[in-house]
């Protein structure tokens, strides 16, 4: 019950550092890099950061729901473990699908 309290807050604070500290991280690493580009540098950050959060946030949802139908699955029917839990391996691909977006976001 915290946990959904505090999530909220967290990302608040992510967001807000995030948005304080990469525009001058973008700009000692170009100096040429002018204050529009440094703040279309920190957006890309920040959307890197949310969508690596949400998938992350997901994909932890749906492992979580489909260990406990699997075990629950697998203590009627003990041989359909392996198979029960493939689909936890498959609730993982969210988290990756996340990642992956984010390093197209961050090389664009």
């Amino acid at each position: 019950m915290a946990a959904k309290k505090l999530l909220p807050v967290l990302l608040a604070l992510s967001l807000l550092l995030v948005a304080n500290v990469f525009p001058a991280v973008a700009a000692e690493r170009n100096q040429e890099l002018t204050l529009p580009a440094a703040e279309v540098e920190s957006s890309k950050f920040i959307a890197m950061a949310v969508v690596v959060g949400i998938t992350s946030t997901a994909a932890a949802y749906a492992v979580a729901k489909v260990s406990v139908a699997a075990l629950a699955a697998a203590s009627e029917r003990p041989e359909i473990i392996g198979r029960s839990l493939l689909f936890a391996g498959l609730a993982e691909g969210i988290a990756i699908y996340g990642l992956l977006v984010a390093f197209l976001i961050w090389i664009t």
